[in-house]
């Protein structure tokens, strides 16, 4: 009900026609300036001062004009419950950076402008902006946030492991299986039969499970994928999914994979500290993965189910959206910021200080980020796996007004399953079902039952 409620607040003031062109107000700012208000998820540590410096270079080019103060919301799940609370108490920000999960209930609320209004207006141009990045943020031809902090997800590896169990440390394993044939050659007892070294482990994700689906070329929700019309129930339970939570329960059963939890810091924990040979992660770890652990690091592509599967990744991270119950200034000057984190030079600062993709071509050819990946050939992996990745409704991934739910449904699930409280078919058919619900809810309360 309270899901409900919010959906509501947000939706109801705004369906019966879509809000003003705010380049059509000519209203002028206030004599000193604008002052933008700029939510983002990112916590102590490099991400946070990359967008500290580069929010200090727009003010310092800006005096007099306009302002970001940014402001840490907390974590991507607190920072889009901020949001949603800020809806019903009418403080919202300005600016909000919010996950690739978040995109439906963003553009159903009402509170945004889409990015397409200033594109248009400006006749600004997108054709160097990666297209499978425009693809997940765009629905019908429109964008409607413009992609920042984006990754994909990678596999991770010890390569002075690999290389002690006799595996070649320049060949990952590209599959499942070839995942667990290397997990069993990487495993260490010791002389008790304690196993020190485990041969894979990673955090038990949702997202993961997103993106094996899209790598088997599967779609996660049904109406393609919530990209024709409005999705009315997931697919955790198709074949696919449940295979891969099999495969993954089998692994901790038989003591060749650590189950490090559903928290990622665990996992990332225990990766870098050595207890797991091989993991799963974003490519937005990637820059803290090498700063931290002492061994070589390697990263390979993100696995396929199974070596006959043709799908690609989803895009992953957050993207910048612009709120529209603000004047006209407001909103013109939070896309003047916009366009100035998207600039090639500034992209490429934010790529080779987090790690995260650079988002035009532009700025994979500035210098400073040749220089960088000449000198870290890793973060080449990531942009490799995006060239190579097609793009359909698979790999766009599932839009739907209640996914950070349904990433929980799916992360009980594959707890059930991997703790052996429930057969992995059992386990994902009960969070298909205890999701149905809000996303009845959810549909109903947008009128898109």
């Amino acid at each position: 009900m309270l899901l409900v409620t919010v959906v509501i607040a947000a939706c109801g003031s705004s369906t019966s026609s879509p809000p003003p062109n705010p380049l059509d107000d000519k209203a002028s700012p206030p004599a000193g300036g604008v002052e933008l208000q700029f939510w983002h998820g990112f916590s102590a540590g490099a991400n946070q001062d990359a967008t500290n410096y580069l929010v200090s270079q727009f003010n310092s080019q800006h005096t007099g004009s306009i302002r970001v103060t940014a402001t840490y919301a907390g974590n991507y799940d607190d920072t889009f419950a901020k949001y949603k609370a800020s809806i019903q108490s009418n403080q919202l920000p300005d600016l909000v950076q919010i996950y690739d999960i978040g995109t439906r209930f963003m553009i159903d609320s009402g509170t945004i402008q889409p990015m397409q209004v200033f594109i248009d207006h400006d006749k600004y141009n997108v054709s160097d902006l990666e297209p499978n990045l425009l693809g997940y943020f765009s629905i019908s031809g429109k964008l409607y946030s413009m992609p920042w902090n984006n990754s994909t997800p990678l596999l991770y590896y010890n390569k002075d492991a690999f290389q002690k169990a006799g595996l070649d440390p320049n060949k990952p394993p590209r599959t499942l299986a070839e995942i667990r044939d290397y997990a069993q050659k990487l495993t260490v007892k010791d002389s008790s039969g304690n196993v020190t070294q485990y041969g894979f482990g990673a955090a038990i994700y949702g997202w993961f499970l997103e993106q094996l689906t899209a790598q088997a070329d599967q779609q996660y929700c049904n109406n393609g994928n919530g990209r024709d019309k409005s999705a009315s129930k997931v697919n955790l339970n198709q074949p696919t999914d449940v295979n891969v939570v099999d495969w993954w329960t089998k692994m901790v059963g038989d003591g060749i994979a650590l189950n490090t939890g559903r928290n990622t810091t665990d996992a990332q924990n225990a990766f870098k500290a050595g207890k797991m040979a091989i993991t799963l992660e974003s490519t937005g770890v990637m820059r803290g993965f090498q700063s931290a652990v002492k061994f070589q690091l390697g990263a390979g592509f993100f696995p396929k189910p199974t070596d006959t599967t043709s799908g690609g990744p989803i895009i992953g991270g957050a993207s910048l959206w612009i709120v529209n119950k603000k004047p006209s200034y407001v909103q013109k000057a939070a896309w003047e910021f916009v366009k100035f984190l998207e600039q090639p030079q500034n992209m490429a600062y934010w790529h080779t200080h987090t790690g995260y993709f650079p988002v035009s071509k532009a700025a994979q050819s500035d210098p400073s980020d040749v220089a960088w990946r000449q000198q870290y050939p890793l973060f080449n992996v990531a942009i490799d796996q995006l060239h190579q990745t097609k793009l359909d409704k698979a790999s766009q991934g599932c839009l739907l007004g209640v996914m950070p739910a349904t990433r929980q449904a799916a992360e009980v699930g594959m707890e059930a399953a991997i703790t052996k409280k429930s057969p992995p078919q059992k386990a994902m058919d009960d969070a298909v079902a205890s999701i149905q619900p809000q996303i009845d809810q959810y549909n109903q309360a947008v009128g898109k039952s």
